[in-house]
């Protein structure tokens, strides 16, 4: 078709807009090979300080198996297509080498046309390609899928997992199991960004506690919001633009403040704004992770709530900075959120609670809270994997369906379930089988592996293994 014959169907419009933005590149569909960036030797130093090695294990326990099984090759490229990493079966290597798909190479759709690392990459989305979608024709003989993996922090994206091999061996599933191999990636990639948050907002408090009552934060070195100085009402985005490294920053709401570097990170302090704190008056625990509903207590007393209040004491206990009536709404419904609906929620669980629990302008709890779903996330991020097994005893808050609780529901899983997959603790793994969706058969082999063979736990793992099996073929 590129010479202009006819071809028996049209190509897929993902294909036909890479075939574009490669010929506009020009790109010869005829002869050309993926250009050379860098010697092997090289690649290595480059790739060990690469923000992708930390994910590579997880990648290898994922994807290379099977790849290798399968007759293909894993490949993991940075975000501009150079091929970092490429492991798998011995044979199909030896076959890339002799089309340049090795490390060192830049597989971007400007250097080499549509291919599934390139177009992801161009695309931000997981993509499949084959056979004779590939623009070159070198590449007619291969096909493969590929995902971006993103920036837990920035949200940018960081480069690309690919799995590719012989046309012959080709699997409609091997997308799914990039996509699932990058989704764990940024996980695992997550849980190491809040270990580092936790460490840097420990050395930097210090810094804030300094302030002795003048309004200000803790921000990561890409701008962050770590930590507030509590009781002064100071309402912030989740991320200040510190592109500058220093000097004065003007805020939402008109006021100004000022950005000091620290070592590593930044103190955002509003100058003039000292005066006395006010102390939290209620403890306030929420029991949100219990399949039999939600519970809270407050001040010792049983709380009883409806799903709507859960749902807003959830999303105020996730933003301690507090929520504007526009912020909650659109936490609680999405697109289709009014803002008065939201006050008008507010307004009965004020009444519920007392007023002094929840204060405004913004939207924020005043009292200590102590949610399990937030002891959750505290574990994971101090590595005591084991003790955030034994807290999750079920899905966030199941029954809601507001955006943001379903986000931070399938966020805080599958937090758990890669670190507890990493760790492979026997303890944490049945606790995660006995709160997890009967059919991940990671978790069921890792548990039928690690289990001791007289546990009688290894009958029930083995007998629910058997079913899935049974039912997928």
């Amino acid at each position: 078709m590129l010479r202009g014959d006819r071809s028996p169907r049209s190509p897929r419009p993902l294909v036909s807009d890479s075939w574009q933005r490669s010929l506009a590149a020009d790109v010869d569909p005829d002869a050309r090979e993926a250009p050379v960036v860098w010697e092997r030797d090289e690649v290595r130093d480059i790739r060990s300080v690469h923000p992708l090695a930390a994910a590579i294990p997880v990648l290898r326990e994922t994807v290379l198996r099977v790849a290798d099984e399968a007759m293909h090759v894993m490949i993991v490229t940075d975000r501009d297509g150079l091929i970092l990493w490429r492991e798998g079966n011995a044979g199909v290597a030896r076959h890339a080498d002799r089309v340049r798909l090795a490390e060192g190479t830049r597989w971007s759709e400007d250097a080499i046309g549509t291919n599934a690392m390139g177009t992801t990459l161009a695309v931000g989305k997981p993509v499949q390609i084959y056979s004779a979608e590939h623009l070159v024709r070198t590449y007619h003989n291969w096909t493969c899928a590929a995902s971006p993996i993103r920036d837990p922090d920035t949200g940018e994206i960081l480069g690309s997992v690919d799995i590719s091999g012989p046309l012959r061996t080709v699997h409609p599933a091997m997308v799914a199991l990039v996509t699932a191999a990058a989704q764990l990636a940024e996980s695992h990639l997550r849980a190491q960004m809040a270990a580092r948050d936790e460490r840097l907002r420990a050395k930097n408090m210090p810094h804030l506690r300094g302030l002795r009552g003048e309004c200000g934060a803790l921000l990561t070195p890409t701008g962050r919001v770590l930590a507030l100085e509590p009781g002064q009402g100071l309402c912030l985005p989740e991320r200040i633009d510190v592109s500058d490294g220093h000097g004065r920053v003007l805020l939402d709401d008109g006021r100004e403040a000022v950005l000091e570097r620290l070592a590593e990170g930044f103190l955002l302090r509003l100058p003039g704004t000292a005066g006395s704190r006010a102390q939290p008056r209620a403890v306030l625990s929420l029991s949100f992770l219990d399949t039999s509903g939600p519970g809270a207590v407050l001040n010792g007393r049983d709380l009883p709530l409806t799903l709507r209040h859960a749902e807003i004491l959830a999303l105020l206990a996730m933003h301690p900075s507090g929520l504007t009536a526009d912020r909650l709404s659109c936490e609680l419904y999405g697109d289709r959120g009014n803002p008065v609906t939201a006050r008008a929620e507010i307004h009965r669980l004020r009444a519920h609670l007392g007023e002094h629990v929840i204060s405004t302008k913004p939207y924020r709890l005043n009292a200590e809270i102590d949610a399990d779903f937030l002891s959750v996330r505290r574990a994971l991020r101090a590595g005591d994997i084991k003790a955030a097994a034994e807290s999750y005893r079920g899905p966030l808050l199941e029954a809601s369906e507001a955006p943001a609780i379903r986000d931070e529901r399938d966020e805080l899983f599958a937090s758990l379930r890669g670190a507890v997959l990493d760790r492979g603790d026997v303890e944490a793994l049945w606790g995660l089988f006995c709160h997890q969706p009967a059919d991940d058969l990671e978790v069921l082999g890792q548990l039928a592996h690690r289990l001791p063979r007289h546990d009688p736990r290894r009958h029930v793992v083995t007998a629910r293994m058997q079913r899935v099996l049974a039912e997928e073929f």
